[in-house]
């Protein structure tokens, strides 16, 4: 009975993960805020950045930064033909830079 449990508890552990990445993602334009249109991509695979595995990573102004308050797989497949592991896409974007990262309050993909 131990053993069930635990293989449910790995399970579900990268879907409670996922969860915990996207809580601070708003589906509004927070009006008091700038909006910034951005290069969207792995930050690994597409802007050379040092970091194990692949992680979602915005580019301002020639500089990237690693995205905090949202995963690379809440906007599809990352390894697709148009997942952020294959190209870089613009998106809109509202949050605040802090230290090395954005952290993200809103966040939508422009379609190509």
């Amino acid at each position: 009975m131990k053993i069930f449990f635990l293989l449910i508890g790995i399970t579900c552990l990268p879907l409670f993960m996922k969860a915990q990445n996207d809580v601070n993602i708003s589906n509004k334009i927070d009006t008091a805020k700038t909006i910034l249109i951005v290069e969207a991509a792995c930050g690994q695979c597409k802007f050379g950045m040092i970091k194990k595995g692949c992680n979602l990573a915005v580019r301002i102004n020639g500089n990237a930064y690693f995205v905090s308050g949202a995963s690379i797989d809440s906007y599809g497949d990352a390894h697709a033909k148009d997942g952020f592991c294959e190209a870089i896409r613009m998106a809109k974007v509202q949050g605040e830079l802090i230290d090395t990262f954005f952290k993200v309050s809103y966040f939508e993909l422009i379609k190509q």
